[in-house]
């Protein structure tokens, strides 16, 4: 903005210098020599006071003209500072102010909804925390004060609720490491279709429990995938406990392993409930769950980020009272 000023001021210097001079021999030329001689001192004040009014006020608005928007801009800016992401400015002006206004109101919106992302978490996060907590002290302030025994009828509440909360803050560990780019991941040669098997096996008392049966269904020319096996093992257990969870009782889950062009696919498909349309387009979202479910919301969010970071996709086809189709693609592994 100085150099602008200084700039404006050079300019309107050497213009009333050129002007005095051409409009002083005009009117010498048209009053005679008499009145006006080029070069007086009373032409060249006269003519130099007017110009330089003249030239002051288009100065002024030109001034004015980038000077608004400059101060639009860094009394939005200190606003942010300050913790108000709602700051905007408006977009007018020069081409270039324009420009920079835009992407500064475009960063501002940026910045208000991250803001609001994380209020929301953070507020789902306690609201998550607060369930398990409250029944283990609930529990043990009753068994410390003699009111339930210490036996282990009463203090299995206690472990179960410390195995959410285990489950909980290892969920949120992963979604921060995934978010941060800073997921490590420990990959083998390993062959899909035991993968499976072994998830499906570490689920049969439960499936029993709920009176699901479980299938699989794997072809014999599936290649090997170069993974993570714990964390693989991780999202495809998100999906089957999901399932299992979501189909009544006589219910059944099914699991396919086969090519799919170049690469693998896993398909878990369930006769349960579904998923409304209205929680659909967002179940990869955290904290993201049905009406009575009594999971986290974060366990397909967490699937969702485990299969992209290993180079592969997921999406889910469901209807309300038909069942939901989980289909998993994952690359396979290269020599």
């Amino acid at each position: 903005m100085g150099c602008f000023i200084v700039g404006v001021i050079a300019l309107v210097a050497v213009a009333a210098a050129v002007v005095t001079a051409l409009v002083g021999t005009l009117l010498s030329w048209v009053l005679g020599p008499t009145f006006f001689k080029p070069g007086t001192a009373q032409v060249v004040l006269v003519m130099t006071a007017l110009l330089l009014v003249l030239f002051a006020v288009v100065a002024q608005r030109g001034i004015r003209r980038f000077s608004q928007p400059m101060d639009n801009l860094i009394d939005a800016a200190g606003r942010i500072e300050k913790g108000d992401y709602s700051a905007q400015v408006p977009e007018h002006g020069p081409a270039e102010l324009i420009s920079v206004a835009r992407a500064f109101n475009a960063m501002s919106a940026r910045l208000k909804a991250s803001d609001e992302q994380r209020r929301s978490f953070l507020a789902d996060v306690a609201h998550e925390l607060r369930t398990p907590l409250s029944v283990i002290r609930g529990q043990a302030e009753a068994i410390a004060d003699g009111v339930y025994p210490g036996d282990a009828d009463h203090v299995q509440p206690i472990l179960d609720s410390t195995r959410t909360l285990e489950v909980l803050v290892e969920d949120l560990r992963t979604l921060v490491l995934t978010e941060a780019g800073s997921l490590v991941l420990n990959r083998e040669h390993v062959e899909p279709g035991a993968l499976v098997q072994d998830v499906l096996a570490s689920f049969e008392t439960q499936s029993e429990a709920f009176g699901v049966s479980m299938a699989s269904a794997i072809a014999s020319t599936v290649p090997n995938v170069d993974v993570d096996p714990a964390r693989i093992r991780s999202a495809l257990a998100n999906v089957v406990s999901n399932a299992i969870r979501h189909t009544p009782a006589g219910g059944s889950i099914r699991v396919d392993v086969h090519p799919a062009g170049d690469n693998v696919e896993i398909t878990v498909t369930d006769t349960g409930e579904g998923i409304s349309p209205e929680i659909l387009p967002r179940v990869f979202q955290r904290f993201v769950k049905g009406p009575g479910s009594t999971g986290s919301g974060l366990g397909l969010a967490i699937t969702h980020d485990i299969i992209t970071a290993h180079g592969g996709t997921i999406e889910i086809q469901s209807t309300v009272g038909s069942g939901t189709t989980v289909r998993i693609t994952l690359p396979p592994a290269t020599t």
